[in-house]
């Protein structure tokens, strides 16, 4: 069914409401007021929230030629509301009295706009155009504190996203040229009659975009840098966000746009989910600043992403495996940045006695950390499990090894962060002592609802898969 209604924009609008009316309320308010804007945004984030839960209850349609609603917006919808929201919370307090408060409300909001529309485009044009909506406030993001290691993530993120982001539009020209038209029913149509080479071709050069918002090698570079140069609030934001929009429109693009048969690129997005989930693991082992290991953890986690997209259109659990892990993969990488913006420290040391300080924060780091590798009852768990399952169902069980041989791996370097937590004192060093006095209030907060939204979501998981 297609039509060409505003009302089934109505997230999306929201979202855009919120943005444009919080940029020009901002313009007049003092400094001192500038948390208002966080206000107009976080009630724009909930009522798109609201509208887009009302939205999943309806039939699947096609709406403006362009804009495909069904189960995989619905959850990128959600998702991604969810996770801005709880972003904007986690600012509140750094951010409070910045010159610039406003901008950052505002950016965050259309860099979330751009990945919903990523997730649920099927048209190319639509696409490269969201593919930069999501991008272009992401550089400014980085460099947001205007600080020597900020300006130079912002730098290498913006260099490697412009270039990738040519590589992916020439993509584009080449699949549009090769398929007669840019949506991906037309290419569907098409491409099976067009040269296997030149298809190839065209489908690497639009990964190498989508890849780069997802944060897989090998366009994860950017990752540890801008996640240890950006203000943490911003390493939180484009850690998670960013990547629900690039999974889904990965997703949607191999089961809606590429023919059966057409290629190698199950094989070839195994490959790169295997060198992913590898490669994040291993740097994260020598990690002793903890942004960076959870940069690293995000590769890792990309790499256990893709599996359920390798095996897409082979397996009907593809989809619920890759829905359900960005759900769970965003509520707990945000709970654990949560922490880290709570203590205010990047040391692996200034979290030594942490349980003595804060013992509810100590639990909600156990609980994301365990919780990415994949830990019952967390929800990360069950997106594992599905994972598993979609590859062995997949016919890719050699896959599903390297996940499982990895998951295991991943265990030491975040034992390497929770052990110190739970140390009786902090003799060793005095950087516990000088962190223990000003633990982020708001952010605690933040830290344990996502944490029990891990635990709600791994141990409701049946009623949640039931309803999806």
């Amino acid at each position: 069914m297609m039509r060409e209604n505003p009302a089934d924009l109505l997230p999306e609008l929201l979202v855009l409401g919120a943005a444009v009316i919080g940029l020009l309320t901002g313009s007049f308010l003092p400094r001192t007021r500038q948390w208002i804007v966080g206000l107009l945004c976080a009630a724009g984030l909930v009522a798109g929230l609201v509208a887009a839960a009302l939205a999943a209850r309806r039939a699947d349609l096609m709406t403006f030629d362009a804009f495909m609603l069904d189960p995989v917006t619905h959850v990128t919808r959600i998702v991604v509301l969810a996770a801005t929201l709880l972003v904007i919370v986690l600012a509140a307090t750094p951010l409070r009295g910045h010159r610039r408060e406003s901008e950052f409300y505002v950016l965050v909001m259309l860099a979330a706009l751009g990945t919903i529309a990523l997730g649920a485009t099927s048209d190319l044009l639509v696409l490269v155009a969201a593919y930069l909506l999501a991008s272009i406030p992401g550089y400014a993001l980085a460099g947001f504190g205007k600080d020597a290691p900020g300006t130079e993530a912002a730098l290498k993120y913006f260099l490697m996203g412009a270039f990738l982001g040519i590589l992916m539009l020439t993509g584009v020209t080449l699949l549009y040229g090769l398929g007669r038209g840019t949506s991906y029913e037309m290419l569907r149509a098409e491409l099976g009659t067009a040269p296997g080479g030149a298809v190839t071709v065209g489908v690497v050069l639009l990964l190498a975009g989508l890849l780069f918002k997802a944060g897989a090698v090998p366009a994860h570079f950017w990752v540890p840098d801008v996640t240890e140069g950006a203000p943490p609030v911003v390493a939180a934001f484009v850690t998670t966000v960013p990547k629900i929009g690039a999974f889904a429109a990965l997703f949607r693009f191999a089961t809606e746009a590429l023919p059966p048969g057409v290629g190698d690129w199950p094989l070839l997005i195994a490959i790169i989910a295997a060198a992913t989930m590898t490669l994040g693991n291993l740097a994260a082992f020598a990690q002793d600043n903890v942004r960076r290991l959870l940069a690293y953890s995000t590769v890792s986690q990309a790499g256990y992403l893709l599996v359920p997209i390798a095996v897409a259109g082979r397996t009907d659990l593809a989809e619920p495996a890759l829905l359900f892990y960005l759900a769970a993969y965003a509520v707990t990488n945000i709970g654990a940045f949560a922490v880290v913006i709570a203590v205010g420290r990047d040391e692996l040391p200034a979290y030594v006695a942490l349980m003595r300080r804060s013992p509810l924060l100590a639990f909600s780091l156990v609980i994301c950390l365990l919780g990415l590798v994949g830990t019952p009852p967390a929800a990360v768990f069950v997106g594992k499990l599905l994972m598993f399952g979609a590859a062995l169902d997949g016919r890719y069980a050699w896959l599903a090894v390297v996940a499982a041989v990895n998951s295991v791996a991943s265990v030491f370097y975040y034992l390497r962060w929770i052990v110190p937590a739970f140390a009786k004192d902090a003799k060793d060093t005095d950087d516990a002592e000088d962190a223990g006095g000003r633990l982020d209030r708001l952010a605690q907060g933040t830290a344990y609802l996502a944490a029990a939204g891990s635990l709600v979501l791994g141990i409701g998981s049946g009623v949640v898969l039931t309803i999806g």
